[in-house]
């Protein structure tokens, strides 16, 4: 399986919705830095936020993603959930409406069931 290799995961609407905020809650309350958003898998704070948005939008629409988005949209949602440096942190359920119990369930959801389709380091 190559990164570019489009796939289609059926999510349910929490975990859809769940992945849409973690990538547009870096434009705000988060605070990405440039070496961030390279490990985030994005060339950098401004591919972020545009392709950020547009892997939202097709996640809020069903659409298949590549592996590579994928990959990107459940790292930056881990990130800009847990951390209180760069991320939403303690401003998460505030700004997303989401608390930090169901935050962290349906994360794990998504864990697994992106687990065949995310690219991992080698």
């Amino acid at each position: 399986m190559q990164p570019d290799d489009v796939v289609h995961v059926a999510l349910s609407e929490a975990e859809r919705y769940l992945l849409d905020r973690g990538l547009v809650e870096w434009g705000g309350p988060a605070r990405c830095t440039e070496p961030m958003a390279a490990a985030l898998g994005f060339d950098s704070v401004a591919d972020l936020l545009e392709s950020g948005y547009r892997i939202a939008d097709d996640l809020s629409n069903d659409r298949p993603l590549t592996r590579r988005d994928w990959t990107r949209a459940l790292l930056a949602t881990e990130v800009v959930f847990a951390s209180d440096v760069l991320g939403s942190g303690h401003d998460w359920e505030a700004t997303t409406g989401l608390n930090d119990h169901a935050t962290f369930r349906t994360l794990r959801e998504l864990q697994l069931r992106l687990a065949g389709v995310i690219i991992r380091p080698r």
